[in-house]
């Protein structure tokens, strides 16, 4: 077991706002983190940290045993896998759905000049068999719909076999039956021994796949609980950050939560 994301009295300052603040927390190889807060709490400032794209302010932040503003980010970057809206914005409209996949083993979006190996096209094949996208192939990524983007978006973030991987609301704007489909999909990467670290944010505890072992609730910018996920995901807790009394309800590792 290997630590991958250790971060010690964090803080990051925007403008004079402090986004983040006091932030201390671990995440091992074989946990999977979901990330919960209300609004404006600093979950996707926090996934950017853990991402190599932004520095703290203050405090200490070390991903995969490297220390943010000691080491050359472009070199940590290709070890880390990110799904998120932003990510998905950058990848050409007119691109397939196989070169949106592929391109992540040159770091790039949008295929030009790069020279792939066998292995590199292979790859690219089995990890779209696995997220079900091999009958998407050859479709241009801006024809797709939401919930195959959707799956595009991680099943590049896995394609080389990072040592880390992070979630931004991935299910985000899906309908049920994308939403549930995505989720079955997570649930079993995530259950796997073979996955990596993962820190997956999102709004709604519904979007929690099975096989998610841990839980972080941030509010203003501060950690408000951390732990296993069935101490942290309660009424209680949760009531707490959202400043809403909850019902929280598990069954067979799916979550619910309803006004109280």
């Amino acid at each position: 077991m290997s630590t991958v994301l250790d971060f010690s009295d964090l803080a990051v300052v925007r403008d004079g706002n402090r986004i983040l603040d006091s932030v201390t927390w671990a995440v091992q190889d074989d946990e999977r983190w979901v990330v919960l807060g209300p609004n404006g709490a600093g979950k996707t400032t926090l996934l950017q940290v853990a991402g190599a794209l932004m520095h703290p302010s203050a405090g200490s932040a070390k991903v995969l045993d490297a220390t943010l503003g000691s080491v050359d980010v472009f070199e940590l970057r290709p070890r880390i896998g990110i799904a998120s809206t932003a990510m998905a914005r950058r990848i050409p409209g007119n691109e397939t759905v196989l070169d949106s996949v592929m391109t992540a083993a040159y770091s790039v979006t949008g295929r030009w000049n790069e020279r792939y190996e066998d292995i590199d096209v292979r790859r690219a094949h089995r990890v779209l068999r696995e997220w079900r996208l091999s009958d998407l192939a050859d479709r241009r990524f801006g024809s797709l719909s939401d919930g195959e983007q959707k799956r595009v978006q991680i099943a590049r973030a896995v394609m080389t076999d990072p040592e880390l991987l992070l979630l931004d609301e991935p299910a985000a704007s899906l309908d049920l039956g994308a939403r549930e489909e995505l989720l079955q999909l997570l649930g079993g990467y995530a259950s796997s021994p073979e996955a990596p670290g993962i820190v997956m944010v999102t709004h709604h505890v519904e979007e929690i796949p099975v096989g998610f072992t841990h839980a972080l609730l941030l509010a203003d910018g501060g950690i408000r609980a951390a732990g296993p996920i069935d101490e942290i995901i309660t009424s209680q807790q949760l009531s707490d950050v959202f400043g809403l009394a909850l019902n929280v309800e598990n069954e067979s590792g799916r979550y619910t939560a309803r006004a109280a």
